[in-house]
């Protein structure tokens, strides 16, 4: 991967932890999440980040939500990547990983360590939220091996440079095969912080024959995107990371945050990737398999 290369942007659009009273554009219903989505693929976007919402706005697991969603949004956008979330706290891995194997997404999200996950508010002098982040390795052994099975590709989710170092077991063991795609999180307390430098050392430690994107939460996203467009990576965007644009306005959309982040890929003389020329860099399937998907209940 390097300069050379098309940016993918993917674009994760609700996320599970905020909502409309904090950002009117996140989507809870499936036609919400179809038009968001398209907005975001207009924009440049080539891979949909999903955590499910039930049409009242709750975060779910459940795959009946996941397939209502990601029906929606293909109905849409039929050549967009489906990305689905396994990020949860206090609920039995099977349930963390149903809906992938229900459903069979192209991508599954990886968390590749435990961790202190916080937010943080110098002005109350106080965590807005706190807690510890739990993934062992026997846990992400079992999600690995549970899409292994549904045939998805993880996508290393990384806070910190040693979650970066420990594919390694897991390659030996042969339950995670490269290429592997690392997105490389910058900005949770309890994980890195959000810098240039930060991000640059990260993303040497990425093995050279795979593939990496910068996810940074909060308005740093904007210098960390530029940071990472130079060096080669990849970019995710949306309003599960940051509302804002690089002006301080609030996006209206997550479309907005794509363009702007497509700006940003411009001004570096690199181009977006669009769905196909990601799926190839990512050694997806070029036509990937909706059976599952498309089946019914």
């Amino acid at each position: 991967m390097g300069t050379s290369d098309p940016c993918i942007i993917t674009c994760a659009v609700s996320g599970a932890v905020a909502n409309k009273e904090q950002c009117a554009g996140i989507p809870y219903t499936p036609d919400e999440y179809a038009k968001e989505v398209r907005r975001a693929r207009d924009a440049g976007a080539s891979m949909v980040h999903i955590h499910a919402r039930t049409p009242e706005g709750a975060p779910t697991v459940d795959p009946r939500h996941y397939r209502d969603i990601t029906e929606a949004v293909l109905a849409e956008t039929p050549d967009i990547i489906i990305n689905y979330s396994t990020g949860w706290v206090g609920l039995p891995m099977a349930e963390r990983v149903g809906h992938i194997t229900a459903l069979k997404p192209e991508v599954g999200a990886l968390n590749m360590g435990s961790m202190n996950y916080a937010k943080y508010s110098p002005k109350r002098k106080s965590f807005v939220f706190n807690f510890v982040f739990e993934n062992s390795f026997d846990d992400i052994i079992y999600l690995l091996q549970r899409m292994n099975e549904a045939g998805v590709k993880p996508e290393c989710e990384c806070f910190d440079v040693g979650h970066v170092e420990s594919v390694a077991p897991l390659l030996d063991l042969g339950v995670l095969t490269g290429p592997i795609q690392f997105s490389l999180i910058h900005g949770v307390v309890g994980g890195i912080q959000a810098s240039a430098r930060n991000l640059a050392h990260m993303a040497g430690s990425v093995p050279r024959s795979s593939t990496w994107s910068v996810i940074a939460v909060s308005r740093e996203q904007w210098m960390m995107l530029a940071a990472a467009t130079a060096l080669g990576g990849n970019l995710r965007v949306g309003f599960e990371d940051n509302f804002y644009l690089p002006s301080g306005e609030m996006a209206s959309s997550n479309g907005e945050l794509v363009e702007s982040a497509a700006q940003i890929v411009a001004l570096a003389g690199r181009r977006v990737a669009d769905p196909s020329e990601a799926r190839a860099q990512l050694s997806l399937p070029p036509d990937p398999d909706r059976s599952a998907l498309l089946a019914g209940d």
